[in-house]
């Protein structure tokens, strides 16, 4: 039994493994020795090892990446001394924001299912590992963008002003001309005509092009997507505080927005006293930022338990990463890779002014988007994939929560089919060569959300460790409470929510054991430790 405990990956496996104690242990430890409290004598298990409760995760490879993007990724990863995986995922995040809504896929042969390239993205790891500066880096390029954009609109808002002051001189003079016809007793209704013509000469006034936010209301989001319906960036240094504020009591209707802006493909109407109607024609929102495991576990809690984040919102987080870090560093200081780093800004710049035509597009009445299909090969290797992965769905082996994640991969490998596509200057129907390239992403992802769904034994395992130290330390005597644990304020053992769970774990790998004692009031815990543990100290 201790062998086949000790390599069982979740507290929930150990606790069937211990389940499966005979009757006649569980009689022996009922029935005879002395137990350290001073009560009738019990004997004790062998104690079982804590499991570690993340599982491993898939390296990084840079042949991941789009060709133009493998250098400029590689060096930001090495200059920073950072995962690669931090800067690959904002840098596909980013490139799906600004294709957004000027060219879709459509992944099936006849069928009208259309995929737009619009990503969310998560960068997961302990603060001070750069994941912000990683990300801040690859969003440089749609910074650029930015500057480009902002010259171009103090231009033509200079040049809107000059014509504003002319067309006010010019309905001046229009309202006199009327003035003296109706005077002169002309037809009003031929002078109604010749106004409705020169009011429809109106020139509009220059709309600001957006490509990202980092904090804004939902009212605000869509006002932005109502003058940028090819979509917009969310970026979020910690994606937490959005996360939370979506929680909050009153914000079912901001929750259900990003919900819906997820696909890019729906309109919305915002009808708000005050801001009156808002006519989204497509809201098309990308999302990237970083956030730390322990907000992240707290969660994916409640997610995994059908708690508030239960309704697929952190499912559509598609490409997050968990990396392993590196117990290496080096100090690099040297000049970025500027070749490798202007190429890339050239693919942004370029997919920026996207022409579908020149990529071989196919339009037709039913579509608003041009669109590209995959190649006959491709095409077989997707519908084989898809096969696969509607099984998987099938199969009742994975969690509600995680089924839901791997079903957004319908939509997640053909967006990283096109982009890889589109970055990489590719012309006509999605290849099999960038399809293969998918799906390796899918895999990885696929490996690295397992890591990302097992907060709630992680972080169970992960206090029962701390808690472990403590009474390998003596820190705490035997017997003693829960209380007599959250008192100290420990890191990780401040509270009863977190120590109750931790206790429970460690009974069950046989380090304590718990009896009821009746003290006239309320009914209180006691957990004695094995005196192996401490046997084994001295």
């Amino acid at each position: 039994m201790s062998e086949m405990v000790a390599i069982l990956s979740t507290p929930a496996e150990i606790r069937a493994a211990v389940e499966e104690r005979t009757e006649q242990e569980r009689k022996t430890f009922g029935a005879s020795d002395a137990s350290p409290n001073g009560n009738k004598n019990l004997s004790w298990p062998d104690t079982q090892p804590i499991p570690d409760g993340l599982p491993p995760v898939a390296s990084f490879s840079d042949k991941l990446l789009p060709e133009a993007f493998r250098g400029w990724i590689m060096d930001i990863s090495d200059r920073m001394q950072c995962p690669p995986d931090f800067a690959a995922v904002g840098a596909m995040v980013a490139a799906g924001a600004i294709v957004g809504r000027k060219i879709g896929i459509r992944p099936k042969r006849r069928d009208d299912w259309f995929v737009i390239p619009n990503l969310w993205g998560a960068a997961v790891g302990r603060s001070g590992l750069m994941k912000s500066p990683a990300l801040e880096e690859v969003l440089k390029p749609i910074k650029r963008l930015i500057a480009e954009a902002d010259k171009a609109f103090r231009e033509e808002s200079l040049r809107f002003d000059s014509s504003k002051l002319i067309e006010k001189e010019r309905r001046d003079l229009l309202k006199e001309k009327v003035r003296r016809e109706l005077k002169a007793g002309k037809d009003p209704k031929k002078l109604e005509a010749e106004v409705m013509a020169a009011e429809g000469g109106q020139e509009l006034a220059p709309v600001q092009r957006r490509y990202l936010t980092n904090d804004t209301t939902v009212e605000k989001l869509g006002e932005l997507l109502a003058e940028n319906p090819n979509g917009i960036l969310v970026f979020r240094d910690e994606l937490t505080g959005l996360l939370r504020s979506l929680d909050r009591e009153g914000q079912e209707c901001s929750r259900a927005f990003y919900l819906e802006s997820w696909n890019g493909g729906g309109s919305f109407y915002f009808d708000r006293i005050g801001r009156g109607t808002i006519l989204i024609p497509a809201a098309c929102v990308s999302i990237l930022g970083g956030i730390q495991p322990g907000p992240l576990a707290d969660y994916m809690r409640d997610t995994v338990q059908g708690g508030k984040g239960d309704d697929g919102l952190i499912q559509r987080f598609q490409l997050a990463v968990y990396p392993d870090i590196s117990p290496a560093w080096k100090n690099v200081d040297r000049w970025p890779n500027r070749s490798a780093k202007e190429r890339a800004f050239e693919v942004f710049s370029q997919l920026n002014q996207l022409d579908p035509p020149a990529v071989g597009v196919e339009e037709n009445g039913d579509s608003a988007i041009p669109y590209l299909h995959f190649d006959n090969e491709a095409q077989e290797l997707f519908d084989d994939w898809r096969g696969e992965l509607e099984a998987k769905l099938r199969s009742g082996d994975e969690s509600p929560a995680f089924e839901s994640h791997l079903a957004k991969y319908r939509s997640l490998i053909p967006s990283l089919a096109l982009l890889i596509h589109l970055i990489d200057e590719g012309v006509g129907n999605v290849t099999q060569r960038t399809l293969l390239q998918a799906l390796a992403w899918g895999d990885y992802l696929e490996n690295h959300a397992r890591r990302i769904y097992c907060p709630a034994h992680y972080m169970e395992a992960a206090t029962a460790r701390s808690l472990a130290k403590r009474i390998q330390a003596k820190d705490l005597s035997s017997p003693f409470t829960a209380r007599d644990v959250y008192r100290h304020e420990w890191s990780g053992l401040a509270t009863e929510t977190d120590v109750a769970p931790a206790l429970e774990l460690l009974e069950d790998l046989g380090w304590l054991r718990s009896e009821t004692q009746q003290t006239g009031g309320r009914p209180k815990t006691l957990y004695n430790v094995n005196p192996k543990l401490w046997r084994a100290i001295s």
